[in-house]
């Protein structure tokens, strides 16, 4: 553990000593409107070696097969009972990308939402799928494949990866397209991906010391404002420029990321401390039992037993109080923490002391 934090302490000092990279546009910002949108819909995947649903516990399977035939013509005679073993209803999702159009092909995930063993080897029969509108904008249909395999013998199985769930690559075809308004107005907006009011305005300057002064105006801490051509062509050749303009963003707000359950402390390059001195020791307790004989004297009818002799040992490691210099950065805080011996899991609480002592100039976030 204690190497862990070396490497950790190492790497953070590498990266404090390089000069702040400016980074692309592309790698900052959205573009308003320009986005994916999911699509889901329910289907049938068929053709399974008997790891289909076990309809009497999944009826909807039953209604599923019984309308889908007859919308093909057939009527089953009332009654009837179905043990389909071959069919599996699945949930069909997939995000449809941005710009896609009619005839376009994309890949498609199909979920199992029954209690099928396995879907390897099924077909999916044609699916539409919605959107959140609840228009059809895509058709799916194709041969599932899963990743991973299972086998059964005498009570005994192996499944290796997951079988209730496959893909099909190409699976969908776009039928309809999502109206875009990219260019309304002559203009669009980059949405970054942080809110920061000094690295939008880093971005406007930018986009102004290129294009021209006016051209980029900035709404708030999040939206800048550009103007763009009007003609299409034209407007995707200056947002193919645009979005590979070089800017710096700002480092932003200082911040801890604890994760409670797994111990792990995450902590940008801005995170300070004023001086102060940190202790730490650590108290193990261990309990052990060792068990004995005890041999009635001959003759005295009594029975031989076995007793437990418990041992409590307490040991206490001897504490370390550490003096960090005010304005430490990174790197030293790491560097502080190692000299103690303190594991991640302390981390969580030496991090939580100092914020409350008012030591340390970053805002916590326990995940």
């Amino acid at each position: 553990m204690r190497s862990l934090l070396k490497i950790i302490g190492l790497i953070c000092a590498l990266l404090l000593a390089q000069a702040a990279q400016a980074e692309r546009l592309k790698d900052l910002t959205t573009i308003a409107g320009v986005r994916e949108n999911q699509l889901t819909g329910y289907g049938l995947v068929v053709g399974l070696d008997g790891t289909g649903d076990q309809t009497t516990q999944t009826p909807f399977t039953v209604q599923s097969i019984i309308a889908m035939l007859q919308q093909q013509g057939v009527t089953l005679p009332p009654g009837t009972s179905l043990q389909l073993k071959n069919v599996a209803a699945v949930s069909v999702t997939t995000s449809l990308p941005a710009f896609a159009q009619p005839g376009q092909t994309i890949d498609i995930t199909v979920s199992s939402i029954g209690n099928a063993k396995s879907l390897r080897g099924g077909t999916l029969l044609m699916t539409p799928l919605k959107g959140a509108d609840g228009q059809i904008y895509a058709m799916a249909q194709g041969n599932v494949l899963v990743g991973g395999v299972g086998a059964q013998a005498g009570g005994a199985q192996t499944i290796v990866n997951h079988l209730a769930v496959g893909k099909i690559s190409a699976g969908a075809t776009v039928e309809r397209a999502v109206p875009s308004a990219l260019g309304a107005d002559n203009q669009i907006r980059l949405e970054l991906k942080s809110t920061d009011f000094a690295t939008a305005s880093k971005v406007v300057e930018a986009v102004n010391n290129h294009f021209g002064p006016g051209i980029a105006t900035a709404l708030d801490g999040r939206v800048i404002r550009v103007m763009s051509p009007s003609s299409s062509d034209q407007r995707v050749a200056f947002i193919g420029i645009l979005q590979n303009l070089d800017v710096t963003p700002d480092q932003g707000l200082a911040k801890v990321i604890m994760n409670a359950r797994t111990g792990s402390v995450v902590m940008n390059q801005t995170v300070t401390l004023d001086p102060c001195a940190i202790s730490h020791g650590n108290l193990s307790v261990t309990i052990s039992s060792d068990p004995t004989v005890s041999q009635p004297a001959p003759f005295s009818g009594g029975k031989t037993v076995v007793t437990q002799n418990a041992n409590v040992e307490v040991k206490k490691d001897p504490g370390k109080v550490v003096l960090v210099k005010g304005g430490a950065n990174l790197a030293e805080v790491v560097k502080a923490m190692n000299a103690i011996g303190a594991s991640p899991q302390d981390l969580l609480s030496i991090l939580q002391a100092l914020k409350a002592a008012g030591s340390l100039h970053a805002e916590l976030e326990i995940i």
